[in-house]
C-alpha cells in the first residue's frame, strides 16, 4: 500500500486507541460512583471531544516527520473526581488501571485478528496491525510510574502521604521529562550522529517482541 495510506491508517489506529483508553477511565469511574466524565460528555466516541492539540495532533505528526518507529500521543484526560468514588483505595486502582486494561484487551483482540484471520481485506489487516501495536504501546507506556501517566497513580495514588500526593500531582514536570526522554534526546542524538540513547524504545521493543510471541505472529 502507498505511504500516505499507511500514515492515515496508523494515525487512525493510534487516535482510536487513545480515545478508548480515556473512555475506559471515565466509564470505570462512572460505574464506581463518579459521573463527572459522563456529565462532561466525555464517554463518547466523537473524536472532537477528546482531541488535545499537542498530544493528539502535533506530537504524532512530529514523530512521523522525525522518522522514528515509535508513534504515540494522548487525548485530553477524562475528568475524574476521585473523592466521589465509593471505596478507597480500591476504586482509585480500578479507575487508574482501566485504560491500561482496555488497551491490553484491544491489543490482544486486534493482534489475533491480524495474525490468524487471513481473509480480511489488506487495509483492514493493516489497521488491525497498527491498532494492536498502538494499544500495546499505550498500555505499557502508561504503566511507567511517571506522572501524569496511569502508572504513577497505580503505584503511588493510593498512598495517603503528602509526598505521594505531591508526586502524583506533578504532572507538568513529569510530562516535560517524558517529552525530553521520548522525543528530544533521540532526535538530537540522530541529528548529530551520536549513539542511539532511547530507553523507552528499547523497553517497548522488548514488550512488542514478547507480545508477538504470544499471539503467534
Amino acid at each position: 500500500m502507498g505511504t500516505y495510506i499507511n500514515i492515515a491508517v496508523s494515525l487512525c489506529a493510534v487516535f482510536l486507541a487513545i480515545v478508548l483508553h480515556e473512555i475506559a477511565h471515565g466509564y470505570a469511574a462512572y460505574m464506581l460512583g463518579d459521573d463527572t466524565a459522563k456529565r462532561a460528555g466525555r464517554l463518547s466516541l466523537n473524536p472532537l471531544k477528546h482531541i488535545d492539540p499537542f498530544g493528539s495532533v502535533f506530537l504524532p505528526l512530529f514523530l512521523l516527520w522525525s522518522g522514528t518507529s515509535l508513534l504515540f500521543g494522548w487525548a485530553k484526560p477524562v475528568p475524574v473526581n476521585f473523592y466521589r468514588l465509593k471505596k478507597f483505595p480500591r476504586d482509585i486502582l480500578i479507575v487508574s488501571g482501566a485504560g491500561i486494561a482496555a488497551n491490553l484487551v484491544l491489543a490482544l483482540t486486534a493482534g489475533i485478528l491480524f495474525s490468524h484471520v487471513s481473509f480480511l481485506p489488506d487495509i483492514l489487516r493493516l489497521f488491525f496491525f497498527y491498532f494492536s501495536v498502538s494499544n500495546l504501546v499505550l498500555a505499557f507506556f502508561n504503566l511507567l510510574p511517571i506522572p501524569p501517566l496511569d502508572g504513577s497513580k497505580l503505584f503511588f495514588g493510593w498512598i495517603r502521604r503528602p509526598w505521594a500526593q505531591r508526586y502524583v500531582a506533578s504532572g507538568r514536570y513529569g510530562l516535560a521529562a517524558l517529552i525530553v526522554i521520548v522525543v528530544v534526546i533521540p532526535v538530537i542524538g540522530a541529528a548529530f550522529g551520536l549513539p542511539v540513547i532511547d530507553p523507552l524504545r528499547w523497553y517497548l521493543a522488548y514488550v512488542f517482541s514478547w507480545f508477538m510471541s504470544i499471539i503467534g505472529g
